[in-house]
């Protein structure tokens, strides 16, 4: 009976254990072993060389585009994470009407009815030299001059990237808001602590978990994203997956192999690290 059992739990696991495998390990398998390998103008050849990864670690080329991809997470990550946390916060413990909370959520999930890209290219107008940013700020007076920062610059490229990806730090946050016991707010007002007090010794260690399911999203969102960049920055500015574009674009398959590889490691271990600070688990 144990063995019919055994057998049962086996069968029901197979269908996720192939896909995982199929979708997940061996296209992984197959970029890490691309990567030892050797290529010229025309062909890659099979062969087990280092060169890949030594011409990439050794070149400051790599070491700037790494931490300007760096800078764009983190700069992201922080903005993302302070107007989710104040979307989630209004929604979870001002709008009383669950009516109104499903309503407000899905005013926040209106952009996602439309592609990423027309939704970047929407702000070119804007912010362009002859904009209506621009043209609103002469005509008031702030400015005497058109601002050349607000578009094809590192500025437009993280205000794509917080319009894009706000709403993946506001759901988990929201869903983790959503779980407090009410009672423990009262307690901490019986209690005497203020609203600031409340909020940061109650709501943010309960929220941990879905900050740090929003975080993962961002972060590895951002770090693996090379449209927003090429598209925003007009190529002035540079990121990690634009860099493995560019090598794919010129054949060099093994190159942008190795960089993927790289770059997988650096966001595995972020994850990991989150995951270390915050039991995620609490929230699935």
């Amino acid at each position: 009976m144990n063995r019919i059992n055994a057998w049962v739990t086996y069968l029901q696991v197979a269908p996720l254990a192939l896909v995982f495998l199929f979708f997940l390990v061996i296209p992984i398998a197959t970029i890490v072993v691309v990567s030892f390998f050797d290529y010229n103008t025309t062909q890659i050849i099979p062969a087990f060389l280092s060169q890949n990864y030594e011409e990439l670690l050794l070149s400051p080329v790599t070491w700037r585009t790494y931490l300007q991809t760096l800078e764009f997470t983190v700069v992201t990550w922080a903005i993302t994470l302070v107007i989710g946390f104040t979307i989630a916060y209004f929604l979870a413990f001002h709008v009383r009407s669950a009516t109104w909370q499903t309503v407000l959520f899905l005013v926040c999930t209106i952009p996602f009815w439309t592609s990423n890209i027309i939704r970047m290219i929407s702000w070119i107008p804007f912010l362009g030299r002859n904009g209506l940013m621009n043209t609103a700020l002469l005509n008031i007076g702030l400015i005497r001059e058109p601002l050349e920062f607000l578009l094809f610059s590192n500025f437009s490229v993280v205000l794509a990237y917080v319009h894009l990806y706000t709403l993946f730090m506001v759901v988990p946050i929201f869903n983790s808001m959503m779980r407090i016991d009410r009672s423990l707010l009262e307690a901490a007002r019986d209690a005497g602590a203020s609203g600031a007090q409340t909020l940061w010794s109650v709501i943010v260690p309960l929220c941990k978990p879905g900050i740090a399911i929003g975080s993962i999203f961002v972060v590895t969102i951002v770090m693996g994203d090379f449209v927003t960049v090429r598209l925003m920055s007009g190529g002035q500015s540079a990121s990690v997956s634009l860099m493995m574009m560019n090598a794919m674009s010129l054949l060099q398959y093994p190159a942008a192999a190795a960089n993927a590889v790289i770059l997988l490691l650096l966001v595995l271990f972020t994850v990991a690290a989150m995951m270390r600070m915050v039991d995620i688990r609490k929230e699935l």
